[in-house]
């Protein structure tokens, strides 16, 4: 039924956007400006969208923008869908599911986190190189539908090392390019990297919980992401991720956490994140 209902709504895109597209984007809390950069647009509200949820979180617009960068055909979901919210995991993975019915084979998702490394502090960026699920749930719970792909699918390289090394270049680049300019006093790097943990929220978390995920090994912490990159490689996509340092988790530096200050620090950190992602969109086609 899944799949009928993806079709449907890849159908439906299709129709609006007649394009073939192969890659896709799905943006987070405070990033949801990148879409701005995308040429001949065409926005298509969730509501409108057969079998879409709908976005119910601040900095989450809740559209699919289509459209192209530097002539590319790309999908981008500006904003998406959390399990705290309310949704099922069908819900929140469905929009991935369609990408895969559109023929996207690869996607960058993208997040607001915090961080558990005290070197890793906010503004910058990390590109996740494997996650920890401890949202309780696993997105491919329940009757597997060989057509989106296999019943125990591997998960043994989530995030994808070789899109992993065309960011980290970009980042090295962007970098190089902003010292000469004048724009850091000293070569900065922004893009770290390290291993998401994902939880159900919406409560931010303990410090007492924090604690136990540093020593798990976990370097940033967040709500969303590691559903769509299960279900993305479920059917077989290449995945990049790359979080927004928001701000230190709970007890890292005694202060309270709220979500304006992950607003914020997306919006400080957006020039350099947008550019980042223009290339990179450019590179991996």
């Amino acid at each position: 039924m899944i799949f009928e209902k993806a079709t449907e709504s890849a159908e439906f895109i299709r129709y609006r956007f007649p394009q073939p597209i192969t890659t896709a984007a799905v943006l987070g809390s405070g990033l949801g400006s990148f879409a701005d950069e995308i040429e001949n647009k065409v926005v298509i509200p969730y509501d409108e969208i057969p079998h879409f949820a709908v976005s119910t979180v601040e900095g989450h617009a809740g559209r699919l923008v289509l459209g192209t960068i530097a002539g590319i055909p790309i999908a981008v979901q500006q904003g998406r869908f959390h399990y705290y919210e309310g949704y099922s995991m069908e819900q929140v993975t469905f929009p991935m599911r369609v990408f895969g019915r559109l023929g996207v084979n690869k996607v960058i998702i993208t997040n607001a986190a915090g961080s558990l490394d005290p070197e890793m502090r906010p503004g910058s960026l990390m590109l996740i190189t494997d996650h920890i699920n401890c949202m309780g749930v696993n997105p491919l719970r329940g009757e597997n539908d060989s057509r989106f792909g296999p019943r125990f699918p591997d998960m043994t390289e989530v995030y994808d090392k070789r899109l992993a090394m065309m960011a980290n270049e970009i980042a090295n680049e962007i970098s190089e390019e902003r010292f000469r300019k004048g724009e850091d006093k000293v070569k900065i790097d922004f893009l770290h990297r390290g291993i998401y943990c994902a939880l159900s929220g919406p409560t931010y978390e303990t410090p007492a919980e924090v604690r136990m995920y540093r020593l798990l090994g976990a370097n940033a912490v967040g709500m969303s992401t590691v559903p769509e990159a299960v279900t993305a490689r479920h059917q077989g996509m290449s995945v990049v991720g790359i979080s927004c340092i928001s701000n230190f988790a709970a007890g890292m530096t005694g202060e309270p956490i709220n979500h304006s200050e992950v607003m914020e620090t997306g919006e400080r950190v957006s020039a350099i994140f947008k550019e980042m992602l223009r290339r990179l969109i450019v590179r991996m086609n």
